[in-house]
């Protein structure tokens, strides 16, 4: 058996590839629902699309925000430092401008994460779209990943105590978004 064949795309025509000819589409990091329901439209098929997913749960909501925020200024980062031109259309569909996330680009550059994740505002992180936060906040963020058209989560999990976050997951949120 040949296992299944999945495309990781950001550009329109690799997406649209994808949906030529494999089982499902990889968004990149940052994913948004706005970009998978751009996603959905350049595959023009009824296949399988996984979102990468920034996310951390805790039952205190900032506790669970927090480790998003450390994962997000990091791909941020990233997008400037790296893949400036590539990343325009994810960022536009986030409501992101260059000049929001340079900040946090330039706080990798000298202090680490630690530093970039202390310039990314709740504003900023709230347009990243992480499934974060308390597990009710976590199971309305899963929802509106599903109702853009994400049929496959992979969470992106960061911040303290990770055990226990896989804990909540499987706990306080799978048993809400499972069909």
């Amino acid at each position: 058996d040949v296992p299944p064949v999945y495309v990781a795309a950001t550009a329109p025509k690799m997406q649209a590839l994808a949906g030529e000819i494999a089982e499902g589409c990889l968004t990149p990091s940052i994913t948004t629902p706005a970009f998978v329901r751009y996603t959905r439209e350049n595959v023009a098929a009824d296949i399988d699309i996984g979102c990468t997913v920034v996310a951390s749960i805790d039952e205190d909501r900032d506790k669970g925000r927090d480790g998003a925020r450390e994962i997000a200024g990091m791909y941020l980062a990233n997008k400037v430092q790296n893949i400036a031109c590539a990343a325009d259309t994810l960022l536009d569909l986030a409501g992101i401008e260059m000049d929001e996330i340079r900040p946090v680009a330039e706080a990798m550059e000298q202090g680490g994460r630690l530093a970039a994740k202390a310039k990314v505002t709740d504003a900023l992180l709230d347009k990243c779209k992480p499934i974060a936060g308390t597990p009710a906040d976590c199971i309305a963020a899963i929802e509106e990943y599903r109702d853009a058209g994400c049929t496959h989560v992979m969470l992106e999990l960061w911040g303290d105590d990770r055990h226990e976050q896989i804990r909540l997951f499987g706990e306080k949120v799978l048993p809400h978004v499972r069909d």
